[in-house]
């Protein structure tokens, strides 16, 4: 099943969010962001090196754009960040729900069936609850922007390469990518010093290995069977769980509108994925409620 591992990967990275802001609270964040993509680079070195010289050039050339995207997306997410707030971050970055469509219309034609419309409609409304959308500062807003802008076209190239190349060599390619971008960066800025303590080096296991390096390769290799449109909508289940996790960890409040947003952001995904609608249907018929009905109106004489 395609969903499943999709939606862990959203999962993963709901929970990173609690980890990496106390990781950067102590540690300089183009150093982690470095250091991160160094281990997610090991972590598939060892599978993924003899397997490089498959893809060629336009193989390299294909894993370098997605790892740059990929790279240019967070390195900008972050700088947003710091000059907007936290809620105006959360909704432009769930913007690439609407951004991936667009950008495959428009550069390989890619059509969107009306559900997969519909659905993506359901989840914007859902980000707005759930973030709050304050207005935030313009230039902290424009970054994200630019930064979602990113992430949907790496959503939408890994779709146009991942049938064409083998998953984790492209995968290795693009984490190798990011890291030689971020390594740049803090060496430029003189700030790469060695990273020391739990709460540093767990983000740095955690992300680099499984919000990384994992979750690329399985994202190229779901999108061997999903749409990048789809792909996009389930992945807004991010922002789910990172306020499910907020909420957990560290003592978040969302509110009957930010569980609302949850429940719309829920409802797309069903509305537009037939695994998620299939899935539903069948947990709901199996349901102790329905079974019990099922179960009298069986019975010779049962109530109506």
């Amino acid at each position: 099943m395609t969903l499943l591992p999709l939606v862990v990967v959203t999962a993963v990275w709901g929970i990173t969010f609690v980890q990496v802001k106390d990781a950067v609270a102590v540690y300089p964040l183009f150093a982690f962001l470095a250091v991160r993509y160094a281990i997610a680079t090991g972590a598939l070195g060892l599978a993924g090196f003899g397997r490089v010289q498959t893809l060629g050039r336009p193989g390299v050339a294909a894993g370098s754009v997605v790892g740059a995207l990929g790279a240019l997306g967070i390195g900008l997410q972050t700088a947003g960040l710091e000059r907007t707030t936290v809620s105006s971050t959360g909704f432009i970055t769930g913007l690439y729900v609407v951004l991936t469509p667009l950008f495959g219309l428009a550069l390989f034609r890619t059509r969107v069936r009306i559900e997969v419309w519909a659905g993506i409609l359901l989840s914007v409304v859902g980000l707005g609850l759930l973030s709050g959308v304050q207005v935030g500062s313009a230039t902290g807003n424009a970054l994200v922007l630019v930064s979602t802008s990113a992430q949907a076209l790496q959503i939408v190239m890994v779709e146009r390469y991942a049938a064409r190349f083998d998953a984790v060599a492209l995968t290795l390619v693009a984490m190798a990518t990011s890291c030689l971008g971020f390594l740049v960066i803090a060496v430029a800025l003189g700030d790469l010093p060695i990273p020391r303590g739990w709460t540093v080096w767990g983000a740095l296991l955690v992300t680099g290995v499984f919000a990384s390096a994992f979750a690329v390769l399985i994202q190229v290799w779901a999108q061997r069977r999903m749409s990048a449109a789809r792909i996009a909508l389930v992945f807004a289940l991010e922002t789910v769980f990172a306020g499910l996790f907020g909420y957990l960890l560290k003592d978040d409040r969302l509110g009957w509108l930010g569980w609302g947003g949850c429940a719309l952001i829920l409802a797309g995904i069903v509305f537009a994925e037939p695994a998620a609608a299939e899935t539903l249907r069948t947990a709901i018929s199996r349901s102790p409620g329905r079974l019990r009905r099922r179960t009298r109106a069986a019975r010779p004489g049962a109530d109506p």
